[in-house]
């Protein structure tokens, strides 16, 4: 998910979605792509920003999966019954949990479904946000909201709330399944406000909406999760996939319906925050697989990137887009693609993308060629990349450089850790790309790499967490078990450990 990431997982149940939807009463800009109310409010914006760390979001607005606060972080701990070592709690949730836990302000915030009902009045597939207190795990409260009309969207079978919550202060911002975006008290719950962006602006989500809301100065920036219907056609290709609401009234301010019709399948990545020379913009990876850097205050496009190449003999399934989160480092944002897991046709080709963010204009590569040395490309964004076949192919081992990845990146020291879905973790120099190591978990991994004191953590579908040594040095990892795989990146507050499994929140520490 930010983003930390909201990865989308599971069974999925198909419906056809036709329906014919348009945008009106507006003043449009064509090349921009960008709508603006009529009658919109055009508060003058802060973005001289107090960055607020919270656990599960990665560093401040960049979303790097480092925390570079905590320390004696452990690394040994059990979750056999009646042998619990380390464990400070563990709090019962639904069955299915995909989005990173997020601390902040002693509490706990966990997005869920509804398959163990906290409230028994409350019945059928829902997505729940739950709170729990930091200290001891006891349950404070739940927002419950409905899952996508099945009439009208691809449903995900109780998959339940995917979008990692944001808090800032005494709030928390959140996107319900069903495209809502919600502004909720932290003490109680209570919500302040909601947008219904499928009533409002028409959108038609590809499974649900898995934003995490980027809140910065007065505004508060979404992916709608606009999508592709069970025919693989864009039903609302007017409607915008990306959009910025007043925070302190919901109200919208403006809208992009980039990329229109272009749309691979869904939009589940999520925004991010750049001060670029003392220029602030807003980087929406888009559904077409282009970067695209806006203007916070307008919308206005600065430029944009290509990052998924045309597909070759060898990698026959859907073109890879984005799933996890864009992460901003030293004017670089770095981003890899794939499919949701469990994709029935996913790309067998990945690719991970360093982009320089400040260069203006189409930045993308010339004739698809992504050398960033080839004299075409001099004016092109691109640092460096990796993807594509072995070559020579190799008669043992893999043959990709990069697989599909719904992971976000973790950044510390010149080093970049970026895990693959088919089970693999790829340590990199952040300013050329040249691998210094990979290990091969022999289990898929959905969620993303955590560093932290000095150690990167990766949960993986064996159901054991990974600790390795920081460094350009391949050591191999310690491996802990834990009592069920995990969807998620564990995340680290005031030296506690929290692992999300699919029905159980572990808080690992002393207590």
């Amino acid at each position: 998910m930010q983003r930390t990431v909201a990865s989308i997982g599971g069974n999925w149940l198909w419906f056809i979605a036709l329906l014919a939807l348009t945008l009106g009463g507006c003043q449009r800009c064509e090349q921009c792509q960008v709508t603006v109310p009529a009658a919109a409010p055009q508060p003058e914006q802060n973005f001289n920003l107090t960055i607020q760390p919270q656990a599960g979001l990665g560093n401040g607005v960049s979303h790097n999966m480092v925390n570079l606060v905590d320390k004696n972080v452990p690394t040994d701990w059990s979750v056999e019954d009646k042998k619990h070592k380390n464990i400070k709690w563990v709090a019962k949730l639904g069955d299915e949990a995909y989005c990173n836990p997020v601390v902040f302000g002693g509490r706990v915030f966990v997005a869920t479904n509804n398959k163990h009902p906290r409230d028994p009045k409350v019945t059928g597939t829902k997505g729940i946000l739950m709170c729990f207190a930091e200290s001891d795990g006891k349950f404070l409260w739940q927002n419950v909201h409905p899952m996508p009309p099945e009439e009208i969207v691809r449903h995900a079978v109780n998959a339940g709330l995917c979008s990692t919550p944001t808090v800032e202060g005494e709030f928390v911002y959140y996107c319900g399944p069903a495209c809502e975006v919600i502004k909720v008290n932290v003490k109680d719950g209570s919500i302040a406000w909601r947008y219904d962006m499928m009533k409002e602006l028409k959108v038609i989500p590809c499974f649900v909406c898995a934003s995490s809301p980027l809140v910065i100065g007065d505004l508060v920036f979404v992916v709608t999760g606009n999508g592709t219907d069970d025919d693989n056609k864009v039903p609302a290709p007017k409607a915008p996939s990306f959009v910025a609401l007043e925070k302190s009234t919901g109200k919208l301010v403006w809208q992009s319906n980039l990329p229109g019709a272009e749309i691979i399948e869904g939009q589940w990545s999520n925004p991010v925050y750049a001060d670029v020379n003392g220029k602030p913009q807003i980087i929406f990876p888009g559904g077409d697989g282009y970067l695209y850097g806006l203007e916070p205050k307008t919308g206005k496009m600065i430029w944009k990137f290509k990052c998924n190449p045309p597909q070759t003999d060898d990698d026959r399934g859907i073109p890879a887009y984005f799933i996890g989160t864009p992460v901003v480092y030293e004017n670089r944002v770095y981003i890899g693609l794939g499919a949701y897991p469990d994709h029935s046709s996913p790309p067998k080709i990945g690719h991970f993308f360093c982009v320089d963010v400040t260069k203006t204009g189409d930045v993308s590569c010339k004739n698809e060629n992504l050398d960033p040395k080839d004299p075409a490309n001099k004016d092109s964004a691109l640092v460096w990349h990796i993807g594509g076949m072995v070559k020579p192919a190799p008669k043992k081992g893999r043959k990709v450089q990069f697989g599909a990845t719904s992971s976000t990146a973790a950044i510390h020291d010149g080093l970049v850790y970026i895990a693959e879905q088919h089970g693999y973790l790829q340590c990199l120099d952040a300013k050329t790309g040249q691998r210094y190591w990979e290990h091969d978990f022999k289990a898929a991994v959905f969620g993303s790499a955590y560093w932290v004191n000095g150690k990167i953590y990766v949960c993986a579908k064996d159901t054991q967490c990974h600790i390795f040594e920081h460094g350009k040095e391949y050591q191999p990892p310690r491996s802990v078990e834990v009592d069920d795989s995990s969807d998620s990146a564990p995340v680290v507050a005031n030296g506690v450990l929290y692992i999300l499994s699919p029905s159980k929140l572990w808080a690992i520490g002393a207590k």
